[in-house]
């Protein structure tokens, strides 16, 4: 009984977690100030983006650095291939001192609650 009770909470422990760091699922406002940081690799950001996007490789070894020159103070919206980097550079980005962050998920998801259509280049 006790090791059906332990398996239990950790179930509910991850099931909690996990939707701590779910991408947004609702139509996501942008004004002119949001920023839309696309955080996979360049040749992935090459493949297909949000329409103005910034790209800024959450694997790279100067993703500190670079988000660091950004204004703490500025909305931003965050996304990859599925919503796990994206959840990564958020949790990153607040460690940082940034508070208006929204993970949008995948690239499909961003495009749909952002409204922004996927280019290539």
């Amino acid at each position: 009984m006790r090791r059906i009770l332990v398996s239990l909470a950790l179930a509910v422990g991850l099931s909690l977690a996990l939707a701590a760091c779910a991408p947004a699922t609702v139509p996501i406002a942008l004004d002119e100030s949001t920023v839309v940081i696309d955080v996979r690799s360049s040749a992935e950001f090459a493949s297909g983006h949000l329409e103005g996007a910034i790209n800024i490789d959450v694997q790279s070894p100067d993703f500190d650095a670079l988000v660091q020159q950004l204004d703490r103070e500025g909305a931003y919206v965050v996304y990859c291939r599925s919503g796990n980097r994206s959840g990564q550079a958020i949790d990153r980005m607040r460690g940082l001192g940034f508070t208006d962050l929204v993970n949008a998920g995948s690239v499909q998801s961003a495009a749909e609650s952002t409204a922004l259509p996927v280019v290539t280049g």
